[in-house]
């Protein structure tokens, strides 16, 4: 039987409306899988930090505590990423168009991305102003100081409770849950240090707890930037192993091979696949609705697009060395 593999083919749309037979199969399992609304959250957050930023730049002057206006400082950069993401999430809700066919979904890939990159800057920031402390001790106000930072752990630590349950379903939610739980980690550890110094007198304490957080912070953006960056490059989504989706497909009745598998993010929170099966008794709209809710139950791959073919011989697609 011929195949057309230019991969212009003819799909047959598994949804819950009927279709002509064809040799291709696209579904979504028949239900919604639309992500959680952040909207909310993000814009309590936005709005409390961009209110504590003023309050740490004005305590910080009153004070004459560099500590604070730096903590202000990776605060209004913080800001700046919750909108950002804030901002990816709305368009990854846009409907597609006929130059963006799948939408703007990876928006919030891109976001999770830059999101990561602005964690890491600020790790080097709070390392830079420790070295220079170590070599140069400053005072610090320390009850003016505390007070901020209590308030800092408040607020920072409200915003990520917000995010809290969307982490482990968007890499993009979890980038901004990161930055709030980072900032009040911030802030726990200046009420820490401002403690001690008063109690101590050690002024060293200030950048060795700063340089602690640092550390916290770049565990935490380094495996942000490293999800981010697999998403980018179209790796196979964390939590979904190749070789299982494969055997589940080459294992359904009367599939004697399967060739041309891709497995990819759409968004932080949306995967896709691609397929092609070949079964020599060929398919109708049942059996692709089945493995089209299948994936999606067992996998939590929503967005499938199947060919089934009656031979491998002719398709172009089917040595594993192409892609």
């Amino acid at each position: 039987m011929a195949h057309d593999h230019s991969h212009d083919h003819s799909h047959d749309h598994s949804h819950d409306h009927s279709h002509a037979p064809g040799h291709a199969g696209h579904g979504h399992a028949g239900h919604s899988h639309a992500p959680p609304d952040f909207g909310f959250a993000f814009a309590v957050g936005a709005g409390l930090n961009t209110a504590f930023v003023a309050v740490e730049l004005g305590f910080g002057y009153v004070a004459n505590s560099l500590a604070l206006i730096s903590d202000a400082l990776h605060n209004l950069s913080d800001v700046m990423a919750l909108l950002l993401a804030w901002g990816a999430a709305w368009l990854a809700g846009k409907r597609p168009t006929e130059t963006h066919t799948y939408g703007y979904r990876r928006a919030s890939i891109l976001a999770a991305l830059f999101n990561a990159g602005l964690l890491l800057v600020a790790v080097g920031g709070i390392a830079v102003e420790a070295v220079e402390r170590f070599r140069v001790p400053s005072p610090v106000a320390g009850w003016t100081v505390l007070l901020v930072a209590a308030l800092g752990i408040f607020v920072n630590g409200g915003t990520a409770l917000l995010f809290m349950r969307g982490r482990h379903d968007d890499l993009n939610i979890r980038g901004a849950y990161l930055h709030m739980a980072s900032d009040a980690a911030v802030s726990f550890g200046v009420v820490i240090a401002a403690v001690l110094i008063m109690l101590t007198g050690w002024h060293w304490i200030d950048p060795a707890v700063s340089l602690g957080i640092a550390t916290i912070v770049l565990l935490s953006g380094w495996g942000l930037a490293r999800d981010s960056v697999n998403l980018a490059l179209d790796a196979v989504p964390k939590g979904i192993e190749l070789v299982s989706v494969q055997s589940y497909l080459a294992g359904l009745d009367g599939v004697i091979e399967v060739h041309d598998l891709h497995i990819w993010a759409m968004s932080t929170n949306e995967t896709a696949l691609t397929a092609h099966l070949v079964r020599p008794g060929g398919h109708d709209d049942a059996f692709l609705h089945m493995i089209c809710e299948e994936l999606s139950h067992r996998f939590r791959i929503h967005h499938a697009t199947l060919q089934v073919e009656t031979s491998a011989e002719t398709c172009r697609l089917a040595p594993a060395h192409v892609v």
